[in-house]
């Protein structure tokens, strides 16, 4: 209660027997007013509780005195808890009536039972929101940057952040607080999926083509974890980005609260903050290597815009590379000339990379395998030429290489892919097909849905995993082992009697990422519907255990690049014959894992046939002898092999 307010009059036990107080009383009343601060009076008993009238005097001053308490009470102290001016300490204690009470702060009221443990949660969740938003703002993208000096450097948008923060209203700052918060955590989500594909596919997430591959992923897990492990993924997975935007928001929401309660000192150290980073900034200051002024957050997020502006404006580049084709009003007669008669294979070994050959913990043992494949070869009568073709991904995006191979384009995202598979533009498989010379197959055990596509790639007939006759187990992710593909493509086409040439697109899938488990080779006859691999999948190994190890998972790689050449290499050897000419590479280097990050994308690609003529058409191309490239042998991109293929076996060529 102020002291220029006077008390509240209560009855006086000294009053005369009408109710008016005595008057030598009321006049030392009125000067101890003038004299003395204002004083709670005491309670009285319940029976002398009952107020006595007033003069008019009195009467006009209770209300002025009541108001004035009232606001007195309802003002906040700094710390938020109303309180009366100058009031004696257990004056609230004493004097409030049961209605007046106030609500009990905190939950359940435990912050007034437990205070310090109350100032301690209040400390914690601060410091850990201040954390989870420097944590967001100068956390790199891709895990092989993440050191601990990458989190000791002073990132200007936090500061930029106080700054607006602080300058903003009550209301509008918690919105904003609110909304930059939601911000941040999308950018989180976004880094972890940066992060992602980086160990997947060597690049970061792509915001406009790369959203089709979650579901990719999500195939991937049931195929290595069982439907129960992908629900479980694909829902935790769900409720952390919930998580991280709630969780984001708030921590955002308290820092602006603090800032808001603390002001003066907020704003000093905003000040001193900014000059610190401009003075760290413009010397260069580094710490272990890592320069402490950053301002990586906001590159980042201008690298994103311009990568998604890049990704939107491809579109029409694209388009246009789709008109030039150097063979599109070349007449059927003239085309593929050096090898009519042939039965012609493309054949894609999946993820066979550069990396199976030229890694020293690999090499040898793969150099070992390529060397009995040749041995085989000569045994029966063929040759070989090898190269090397620079693929357009790495990882995975299996179909986006294979288009890349047939098309002539440089297909890099699945953008250029659907507009590819939507136009008219002809791939070397229908090439062959618009001859009229060849009966064109695939033979994909990898599709297990419908594939649209497979028209738009000029084939007469496609068989998938469902239409090759195989009863067996899946290994993982593969549907069929690569032995069984390729003698159901003997089964039911190349081995027919009177039949047409063929042109087969052959996808050899026992390769693909798990690795684990894998098949082994067994002898031809044994093959029957399949079921034979049961037993051999029981003796694998578990996918989520080889998967702890990145040594674990580069010995299952290898071994399954060895299971696929000695497929391949042994189908030659058992039913090649004079018109056989095989083409085989791989689509695309491995995982990250496996690679052990380089930014190589070379696989290796290698010409078979038994007629010299064929081999002798590609003579100038200066190849490796034999199924294994030299170190130095040529390097294309893999968009150059269609037309330089067709130049070769065309009328001018050899």
């Amino acid at each position: 209660m102020s002291h220029l307010t006077p008390p509240r009059q209560l009855p006086d036990t000294d009053a005369d027997a009408d109710g008016s107080p005595d008057p030598d009383v009321r006049a030392t009343d009125e000067a101890r007013k003038d004299t003395e601060p204002a004083e709670e009076p005491t309670p009285k008993t319940p029976a002398a509780a009952e107020p006595a009238p007033q003069s008019a005097a009195g009467a006009e001053a209770e209300p002025d005195a009541r108001e004035t308490a009232t606001l007195d009470e309802a003002t906040p102290d700094a710390q938020g808890t109303a309180t009366l001016d100058q009031a004696e300490p257990d004056a609230e204690a004493a004097s409030p009536a049961p209605s007046a009470s106030p609500a009990r702060p905190g939950w359940f009221g435990w912050r007034r039972r437990f205070p310090r443990t109350a100032r301690g949660v209040w400390l914690g969740t601060t410091v850990l929101a201040a954390v989870l938003v420097f944590v967001v703002l100068l956390v790199p993208n891709r895990l092989d940057y993440i050191t601990v000096q990458s989190f000791l450097r002073l990132p200007v948008e936090g500061i930029f952040l106080a700054a607006v923060l602080l300058a903003l209203p009550s209301r509008a700052r918690r919105i904003t607080a609110a909304a930059l918060g939601v911000f941040l955590g999308l950018s989180a989500v976004l880094k972890c999926l940066d992060m992602g594909f980086r160990q997947t596919l060597a690049r970061p997430f792509d915001l406009v083509f790369d959203w089709v591959l979650l579901s990719d992923a999500a195939d991937f897990l049931k195929d290595s974890l069982g439907r129960t492990g992908e629900v479980l993924a694909v829902v935790g997975v769900i409720a952390l980005v919930v998580a991280v935007l709630v969780l984001s928001a708030l921590a955002m929401v308290r820092l602006a609260n603090v800032l808001a309660r603390h002001r003066p000192v907020a704003v000093r150290s905003t000040l001193v903050l900014g000059v610190v980073w401009i003075i760290c900034f413009t010397l260069g200051v580094q710490f272990g290597g890592v320069t402490v002024a950053t301002k990586g957050y906001a590159q980042y997020l201008s690298n994103r815009v311009q990568y998604v502006r890049d990704g939107l404006g491809d579109a029409e580049v694209f388009k246009k590379q789709l008109t030039v084709d150097a063979y599109a009003k070349t007449p059927s007669d003239q085309l593929l000339t050096g090898l009519r008669g042939k039965d012609v294979m493309l054949t894609f070994i999946e993820s066979y990379g550069r990396v199976a050959i030229d890694d020293p913990t690999m090499g040898p043992e793969v150099d070992a395998t390529l060397k009995a494949g040749d041995a085989r070869l000569k045994a029966a009568g063929f040759s070989a030429r090898s190269g090397w073709l620079r693929s357009p991904v790495t990882g995975a995006g299996s179909w986006l290489a294979h288009s890349t191979f047939l098309s002539g384009l440089w297909v890099k995202n699945q953008q250029r892919y659907r507009t590819l598979t939507t136009s008219d533009r002809a791939t070397l498989t229908s090439y062959f097909q618009k001859t009229g010379a060849w009966r064109t197959v695939g033979i994909v055990p990898g599709v297990r849905k419908a594939w649209p596509e497979g028209k738009y790639f000029g084939l007469d007939h496609i068989y998938d995993s469902t239409h090759l006759g195989y009863q067996g187990p899946y290994f993982s992710w593969t549907p069929v082992p690569d032995q069984f593909s390729l003698e159901a493509f003997q089964k039911l086409e190349h081995g027919k009697k009177n039949r047409d040439p063929i042109m087969a697109e052959i996808i050899l899938a026992s390769s693909h990422n798990p690795w684990s488990p894998i098949a082994h080779m067994i002898d031809w006859k044994d093959l029957g519907n399949g079921k034979v691999f049961y037993k051999i999948k029981k003796e694998g190994t578990n996918p989520t255990e080889v998967w702890k190890s990145a040594k674990r998972v580069r010995t299952e790689y290898r071994k399954a690049i060895q299971y696929s050449l000695d497929s391949l290499t042994q189908w030659i050897q058992r039913y090649g014959d004079d018109r056989t000419v095989l083409v085989f590479l791989g689509d695309h280097q491995p995982v990250p894992t496996v690679t052990g990050g380089t930014g190589n994308r070379d696989v290796p690609v290698t010409v078979v046939a038994r007629d010299p003529k064929v081999l002798q058409r590609i003579s100038d191309w200066g190849w490796t002898e034999g199924i294994k490239p030299a170190d130095n042998a040529p390097e294309w991109s893999m968009n150059k092999f269609r037309d330089r293929f067709m130049t070769a076996y065309g009328p001018q060529g050899g």
